[in-house]
């Protein structure tokens, strides 16, 4: 079967979200490729007739969710204000990042997943999506560089530097909170985690007296 092609009702809207958040447990738990829609079906307690009733298959409930999240994951790039102070702009996108780190663990793993895999369901969204997105983030960045408002180095891979700091508390949660050990198993350490960055990356990218030379003399490239 097939979803309808007329407007859902409340109730098949509720059903269609139920089997999304369920869809969403069983992937970030299993993977996709270790993930079934009889899985999902009992995770949304509902049959699997009734969940294909909704969803064709399940890569197509795995594309949706893929494609919320990015929506999602990819807002605080968005909102990098081009007027705004650079140092304050980013350490209030560090500040989002490890906050949805924490409050969204199971969609971290899941893009995750997805991303190990190569992306094959989602590589074009990937292209469509997100590469627009970096581009015209890494010209607002290039140009606070260019007015000496940065230090100056390259943009790509300081976002790059940026997902992985702070998606690492979401991805690899359960290592954190074994190393730092007991008594850190509450939002404290996602505190601790932003504060961390925030003075690493606003000290790291301060404009230096030399006009963005290391002591060295050389750029920070």
């Amino acid at each position: 079967m097939t979803k309808p092609s007329h407007p859902l009702t409340r109730i098949q809207a509720r059903r269609r979200e139920k089997i999304l958040e369920a869809a969403l447990e069983v992937f970030s738990t299993h993977g996709f490729r270790g993930s079934t829609i009889d899985q999902i079906a009992v995770a949304a307690d509902m049959s699997k007739p009734n969940l294909l009733y909704y969803f064709k298959n399940k890569e197509t409930i795995h594309i949706q969710l893929i494609q919320r999240l990015l929506d999602d994951w990819l807002q605080p790039l968005r909102d990098l204000d081009p007027e705004g102070d650079p140092l304050s702009e980013l350490r209030a996108y560090i500040r989002r990042k490890i906050d949805m780190a924490r409050d969204f663990p199971r969609e971290g793993r899941l893009f995750t997943n997805e991303i190990l895999q190569g992306a094959p369901h989602t590589l074009d969204i990937l292209q469509k999506m997100l590469k627009p997105l970096v581009d015209e983030k890494v010209g607002v960045l290039e140009a606070w560089m260019e007015a000496g408002h940065m230090v100056r180095t390259n943009p790509y891979h300081l976002i790059f530097s940026l997902w992985a700091t702070t998606q690492h508390y979401a991805d690899f949660d359960v290592q954190v909170r074994t190393v730092l050990g007991h008594g850190h198993d509450g939002d404290e350490r996602f505190d601790d985690a932003a504060r961390f960055l925030e003075q690493l990356y606003v000290h790291g990218l301060s404009p230096l007296p030399t006009g963005g030379k290391s002591t060295s003399g050389q750029e920070l490239t």
